[in-house]
């Protein structure tokens, strides 16, 4: 049995989430129970992942992308409301991580990617930044474009969208997962032969030829499906807890 207190505490250290201007807030967004025996954890705070969190008992569910965003509107109601009541009522804390889970240099979703293709000599996407939310990363072998799209396929989800360049090998890639499609221009001022992220947009089609950076769409929830997985393993460990993992099987 762990307190939700030191739970948090040791998570905010961690990942040093003060240190991050993000767009919803890091940490504890809904207390529920003051301690536990187990967490679930998911990419996103649906309510298939808050049942999944009430069937295997647990009193935390840790969650990348979770509630409070900017711009949203203020009323707890609808959709947002329906799942903040269902919590509520069974007592479920909910702790959401946002950029600092992508950029942990070991538990996080960038680090994750990194180690699935095997990338060396990380470096930042954007060097002015003092927690780099997006990496550059060295291939072990030059490979084509359609062979390192086959790659992905392989190691994060079978559908991936290439947005073609003209460079005909790829060894140095820059990446940051989830909706980071715009920063493609870093990677094109770092001299990287591709660019993968998750999502896409309609002028990245433009962006990747004109910059000549190739471009690869992964998916928003299966490039940030890793990081969660990571921190809530080690959170386990820390404070022995049971762990549990609720995959959605998110297309996008």
């Amino acid at each position: 049995m762990a307190q939700l207190h030191n739970i948090i505490t040791w998570c905010d250290h961690t990942l040093k989430s003060h240190e991050f201007k993000d767009y919803a807030p890091n940490g504890l967004q809904i207390e529920g129970c003051k301690e536990t025996t187990s967490i679930t954890c998911a990419v996103t705070a649906s309510m298939d992942a808050i049942e999944a969190c009430i069937k295997n008992g647990s009193k935390l569910l840790l969650v990348h992308h979770g509630y409070f965003w900017k711009g949203e509107a203020y009323p707890i109601t609808g959709m947002r409301g329906n799942r903040i009541k269902k919590l509520i009522e069974h007592q479920i804390s909910l702790v959401a991580y946002h950029l600092p889970l992508d950029a942990h240099p070991t538990l996080g979703n960038n680090a994750a990617i990194a180690d699935l293709l095997e990338l060396t000599d990380i470096t930042a996407l954007d060097p002015t930044q003092k927690h780099p939310i997006g990496n550059i990363g060295t291939l072990p072998i030059a490979l084509t474009a359609e062979e390192f799209k086959n790659k992905l396929a392989q190691v994060i989800q079978p559908k991936i969208l290439h947005l073609p360049a003209n460079k005909t090998h790829i060894k140095k890639v820059g990446f940051c997962t989830g909706a980071a499609q715009d920063f493609i221009e870093h990677a094109e001022k770092q001299a990287c032969d591709a660019y993968l992220s998750g999502e896409v947009s309609e002028r990245t089609f433009y962006e990747a030829k004109e910059l000549n950076v190739h471009y690869y769409a992964c998916g928003h929830h299966a490039t940030e499906r890793y990081g969660v997985q990571r921190l809530g393993q080690a959170m386990c460990k820390q404070f022995d807890l049971d762990y549990h993992y609720f995959e959605q099987n998110n297309p996008v």
